[in-house]
C-alpha cells in the first residue's frame, strides 16, 4: 500500500521539467524573448532555476521536446510549466548573469528571476501517505473502543476487551440500600440475610462443620424485587460487592466472554471475601444443546462453560459468594443450578396483602400525603401487584395530584392512580358512534349482571363504558378474593362471568361484535386448563398434560386424546354459554335497566347496581372487606377504584392481557388470576 501512494504521488505530482544548461537558456531562449518568467529555489548546495516558455512559442520548432505536464496525465488546459529548469552556484551569480546578458533590453522587457522557500519534494510524498495511514489508524481505535464497550470501564479500551466490566463496591462507594429498604420479601431477605452473617461471622458456621454456600440464585417475576434485594445485599456485607449483568459477556469477538468470565473471578479472589452478583444470568446460562445452530451459540456456551468451571474451580473457605437473578429458571442449565454451585434457589413470589402494605409503606415515604390515605386499604385494592407495580402506582398518584394543583395526595388519587396503571390511559375524546356505544353498554351490562347473580363469582366493583388505553372501549372491575385454590363450580362461574358480554349482545341485538375476543380468549385458556391441566373432566380423567417443555409439534399425549380435549373443552364453553344465556335471559330487565343507566353515567359503582337490583344474593364477603374493616363489617359502599380483574370490551390488541408463562410454579389460583388479568 505504501509502494502505491508513492507510485500515485510520482506520477501526479512529479517534476515534468526538462534540465538545460544555462548556456542553452541564454542562447536559445533568453536572448530571443521567449521566456515568461524565472522562479529559483534551493536545492541542497545549488540554485535551481524554473524556467517558463510564453504559450504563443511553445508551438515553435524549437520546443518540439517539451512534454505534457504529469507525463500526459493532466487534463487541465494548456502546458502551464515550468518547461525547462537549470541549476547555479548562487542566486547573486545568476542576477549578474542575466543582467549581463540582457544589456541593451529596456528596462520593462527584462526577465528577472524570483527566489522562493520551497521543502524537500520527499515531504509532499511522506504527508500524502502519512496523512491517510493516521486516518485509518485512528478511525480503526475507534470502531474497536466502539465495540470494546466505549472508553470507560476495563473493558473500554481495545487491549482490554478481555477485562471484566463488573462494577465494584467497597467501603468507599457503598451502596445506599439496606434491608430496611426491602419490604414484603420477608422469607427471601431472611435467606439472603444469612448469607451476609457468612461472609460476617464465618467461624459461627464452620465451627459446626458447615460449609460456606457457594452461591444463591434469586428467582420470581418481573418487578418483584430480585435486583432491589442484591443491592441491600451489597448495603448491608461490608465487604467488595461485584455487580454486572448476563450480557456484559456477551460480545462479537471470539474467546471475549470466557476471558471475562477469568478476570472476573481473578479480581474476586484478589477482593475476598466478597460477593459477586451477576443480573439476568439466563443471558449467558441458557440450557446448551437447545436450538442450537451450527456456530450461532458456540461463544454463549463457551462462556457458560468457564462460568462453571470458575464456580468449581475455588474452594469453599475462599469467601466468593455468587448471588444471580433471573424470572426465567426454566430455560438455565441443569448443570447450573445442582448444588455446588447454586446451593440455594431463593424464591421471591409476588406480595400478599400484609406484604403489599409493607410495601405500600416504604414508598409512600416521600409522598406527601392527605389524612385519608392508607397503606392497608391499598394494599386490599391492590391484589397481584408486584413491587414495582406498586411503585408505579405511590408515582402515579403524586403526579395526578399535581396535575390538579393539589397540595397533598389523597385516596381519590390512588384510586385513580390504580385505574392508570391497570387499564392504561382514559380517553374521554375518544370518538365512539351511538351504536358501538350501546353495543359497549350491554356488553358490560352483561358481565356485571352474571357476576352480580352467580355465587362464586367476584364482586363487582365498577363498571365503565369511558375507553382506556390503545383499543379498550370499556371494562367491568372486580375485587376477587385472595385464594390459592379453585373449585371447579368456581372456575365455571368466572368463566360464566367473562362470557356474559357476548351473550348480552347475543340476546339484545341478534347479534355479535368483535368486542369479545379478549373475554373468548381467556375462557378458552381457562377451559383447556381445566380440562388437560387441572384434571377436572370426567372423560379425560385425573391427568395433566401441563408439560413447560411441549413444542406444538410434539404433544404428550396421542390425536385421540387431543381430538377428547378439543371435543370437551367445546362441551364445556357450550354448558357455559348456556347457563349465562338461561341468566341473562330471566335477568333481562335488569340487564336493561343497567345498560340504560350505564349509556346515562358511563361509570357505576357497586352502591348503584345494588339500587338497580337490589342486594346480591349471596352474603360473601370479600378480602378487602376481610382485612380493612375486620369483623365489622364493609362501611365502604362507592370505592373508585378497588379491583384488578377486568372483563373487557373491544380490546384488540391485548392491552391488559397478563403473560402467567413465565413462573412454572405458579398454582393453579394464581394461574387462573393471572389469565383474567387485564
Amino acid at each position: 500500500m505504501i509502494l502505491g501512494f508513492i507510485a500515485l504521488q510520482y506520477v501526479f505530482t512529479g517534476d515534468s521539467a526538462k534540465e538545460i544548461t544555462y548556456k542553452r537558456f541564454e542562447s536559445t531562449m533568453l536572448k530571443t524573448g521567449d521566456v515568461e518568467k524565472l522562479v529559483a529555489y534551493k536545492r541542497n548546495e545549488l540554485i535551481a532555476v524554473e524556467v517558463y516558455i510564453k504559450k504563443d512559442r511553445l508551438s515553435e520548432e524549437k520546443y518540439k521536446d517539451v512534454k505534457p505536464k504529469n507525463n500526459g496525465l493532466n487534463l487541465s488546459s494548456g502546458n502551464t510549466g515550468p518547461q525547462y529548469y537549470f541549476q547555479d552556484g548562487s542566486f547573486d551569480a545568476l542576477e549578474r548573469k542575466l543582467s549581463a546578458a540582457q544589456q541593451g533590453v529596456p528596462e520593462n522587457e527584462r526577465v528577472s528571476v524570483t527566489l522562493e522557500e520551497r521543502n524537500s519534494p520527499w515531504t509532499g510524498w511522506l504527508l500524502s501517505i502519512i496523512l491517510p495511514l493516521g486516518l485509518v489508524i485512528l478511525f480503526w481505535v475507534f470502531i474497536m473502543r466502539r465495540m470494546g464497550g466505549g472508553a470507560g470501564g476495563a473493558g473500554g479500551q481495545i487491549f482490554n476487551i478481555g477485562k471484566s466490566k463488573a462494577q465494584l463496591f467497597d467501603k468507599e462507594s457503598q451502596v445506599n440500600i439496606t434491608f430496611n429498604d426491602v419490604a414484603g420479601l420477608e422469607e427471601a431477605k431472611q435467606e439472603v440475610m444469612e448469607i451476609v452473617d457468612f461472609l460476617r461471622n464465618p467461624k459461627k458456621y464452620t465451627n459446626l462443620g458447615g460449609k460456606i454456600p457457594k452461591g444463591a440464585l434469586l428467582v420470581g417475576s418481573p418487578g418483584t424485587g430480585k435486583t432491589l434485594l442484591a443491592k441491600a445485599v451489597a448495603g448491608e456485607a461490608q465487604v467488595p460487592f461485584f455487580s454486572l449483568s448476563g450480557s456484559d459477556f456477551v460480545e462479537m469477538f471470539v474467546g471475549v466472554g470466557a476471558s471475562r468470565v477469568r478476570d472476573l473471578f481473578k479480581q474476586a479472589k484478589d477482593k475476598a471475601p466478597c460477593i459477586i452478583f451477576i443480573d439476568e444470568i439466563d443471558a449467558i446460562g441458557r440450557a446448551r444443546g437447545k436450538n442450537n445452530i451450527v456456530g450461532g451459540n458456540d461463544e454463549r456456551e463457551n462462556t457458560l462453560n468457564q462460568l462453571l468451571v470458575e464456580m468449581d474451580g475455588f474452594g469453599t473457605d475462599s469467601g466468593i459468594i455468587i448471588l444471580a437473578a433471573t424470572n426465567r429458571p426454566d430455560v438455565l442449565d441443569s448443570a447450573l443450578l445442582r448444588p455446588g454451585r447454586f446451593d440455594r434457589q431463593i424464591s421471591i413470589d409476588k406480595p400478599d396483602l400484609v406484604g403489599r402494605e409493607q410495601i405500600f409503606k416504604v414508598h409512600l415515604k416521600p409522598i406527601k400525603l392527605a389524612a385519608d390515605v392508607e397503606a392497608k386499604k391499598l394494599s386490599a385494592q391492590t391484589p397481584g401487584f408486584a413491587g414495582a407495580e406498586i411503585a408505579n402506582v405511590c408515582n402515579e398518584a403524586a403526579l395526578i395530584a399535581a396535575r390538579k394543583n393539589k397540595e397533598s395526595v389523597d385516596m381519590q388519587d390512588f384510586q385513580d392512580a390504580i385505574d392508570r396503571v391497570i387499564g392504561g390511559l382514559e380517553k374521554k375524546n375518544k370518538i365512539i358512534s351511538p351504536e358501538e356505544k350501546r353495543i359497549v353498554a350491554y356488553h358490560e351490562a352483561g358481565h356485571a349482571i352474571a357476576g352480580w347473580f352467580l355465587e362464586h363469582a367476584d364482586p363487582l366493583v365498577k363498571v365503565s363504558i369511558v375507553p382506556r388505553g390503545v383499543a379498550a372501549l370499556g371494562y367491568a372491575q372486580y375485587l376477587p378474593k385472595e385464594q390459592f385454590l379453585y373449585t371447579t363450580e368456581q372456575l365455571i362461574d368466572g368463566m360464566c362471568m367473562t362470557m356474559g358480554g357476548r351473550v348480552a349482545e347475543d340476546l339484545t341485538f341478534g347479534k355479535i361484535s368483535t368486542g369479545a375476543q379478549n373475554d373468548l380468549e381467556r375462557i378458552t385458556k381457562l377451559a383447556y386448563a381445566m380440562v388437560a391441566v387441572y384434571g377436572m373432566n370426567g372423560k379425560v380423567g385425573n391427568v395433566s398434560f401441563n408439560d413447560s417443555q411441549e413444542s406444538q409439534f410434539q404433544k404428550p399425549y396421542s390425536e385421540k386424546t387431543a381430538e377428547l380435549i378439543d371435543e370437551e373443552v367445546r362441551q364445556l364453553i357450550s354448558e357455559v354459554y348456556a347457563k349465562t344465556s338461561a341468566l341473562l335471559t330471566e335477568k333481562s330487565a335488569g340487564l336493561k335497566e343497567l345498560a340504560e343507566k350505564l349509556l346515562e353515567r358511563e361509570i357505576l359503582f357497586q352502591s348503584d347496581l345494588e339500587e338497580i337490583l337490589g342486594k346480591r344474593p349471596f352474603d360473601h364477603r370479600t378480602t378487602y372487606d376481610e382485612f380493612v374493616n375486620g369483623d365489622e363489617g364493609s362501611s365502604d359502599q362507592r370505592p373508585a377504584a378497588e379491583g384488578l380483574m377486568h372483563e373487557g370490551v373491544g380490546d384488540r390488541s391485548g392491552t391488559f392481557e397478563k403473560n402467567s408463562s413465565a413462573d412454572e410454579n405458579t398454582t393453579p389460583a394464581t394461574k387462573f388470576i393471572d389469565i383474567k388479568r387485564k
